[in-house]
């Protein structure tokens, strides 16, 4: 499968999937600020002297009317088209980045859950993917929809749960999540959750990749997370002041995604001792397929 040697990696929180449930249109402000950190990206490329350049655009601009503007913008500013990927291309990529670096750490089949602002993806496979889904719930999407207050009340957390719950039964029927041998998280959501697990004193990449944790304390902190205060989590020193507000629907998610695949495993006779939570994500599948 091969991996990927990372010289510079960074990353922006645009919030481009801003609005986009409501009312199917890109947030004008949030474009703007998408593409002007594709400008600060176009920059570096050209320091660095890439030899070929690939842009992956996910859930918010499949859905939006006025993504030609995205569009256009990103083909300004690095002289390529955006790949509007689907989402099950988007699993692929999260599975292919994942276990490029866990499959000589952790037995298969893998569950690669890659929880973005817009959609969630869940794909299974050893080598391959073998079925994968992508949902219409995120972290942004479900804190629009249904946690409006701070802290959310138990209505607002009940029927956000319920949303991401049927989500997750249209999963089942597309994806085992019984034969699941290691559950492994991508993506801001669940790596922020991982590091509140951890107490990190700071975000620390190294320390949260590869981390293994028990199943009760991932669902534990990802309980707390939803439960906490805007400003209790603003002075979490390993939260991203773009996540503040909608990390609890990341958490929630989250929580119902891991509690749904331990169920899952546990009738199939298995159990899902630990969840994996990956820094290798999306954007090593996308540099891996340019290969």
């Amino acid at each position: 499968m091969g991996r990927t040697v990372e010289i510079v990696r960074e990353g922006r929180v645009t919030r481009l999937g801003r609005s986009v449930d409501r009312t199917g249109e890109l947030d004008a402000e949030a474009l703007e600020l998408t593409l002007a950190a594709t400008r600060e990206f176009a920059a570096t490329i050209a320091e660095l002297g890439a030899e070929r350049v690939r842009f992956v655009a996910t859930s918010a601009t499949r859905d939006a009317r006025n993504r030609d503007a995205f569009v256009a913008g990103v083909r300004e500013a690095l002289g390529i088209d955006p790949e509007v990927v689907s989402g099950v291309e988007e699993a692929r990529l999260s599975f292919t980045g994942a276990v490029s670096v866990i499959a000589d750490r952790h037995p298969g089949p893998y569950l690669v859950v890659d929880l973005g602002g817009g959609s969630t993806e869940l794909v299974l496979g050893v080598d391959e993917p073998e079925a994968a889904i992508s949902l219409d719930i995120g972290s942004v999407r479900l804190h629009e929809r249904h946690l409006h207050t701070d802290p959310p009340t138990q209505a607002e957390i009940d029927a956000a749960a319920i949303d991401a719950r049927e989500a997750l039964e249209r999963a089942a029927a597309v994806v085992p999540l019984g034969r699941t041998a290691t559950l492994i998280g991508v993506a801001g959501t669940i790596t922020t959750t991982t590091a509140h697990a951890m107490r990190l004193p700071a975000y620390d990449r190294a320390a949260i990749d590869g981390a293994a944790q028990p199943t009760g304390v991932v669902l534990a902190a990802a309980q707390d997370l939803l439960a906490a205060t805007r400003e209790e989590r603003a002075a979490m020193p390993y939260v991203h002041p773009g996540r503040i507000d909608v990390i609890g629907a990341g958490a929630l998610i989250w929580f119902e995604v891991v509690s749904r695949v331990f169920s899952e495993v546990q009738e199939a006779g298995g159990a899902l001792l630990q969840v994996v939570t990956s820094e290798h994500d999306i954007l090593d599948g996308i540099a891996l397929g340019l290969r």
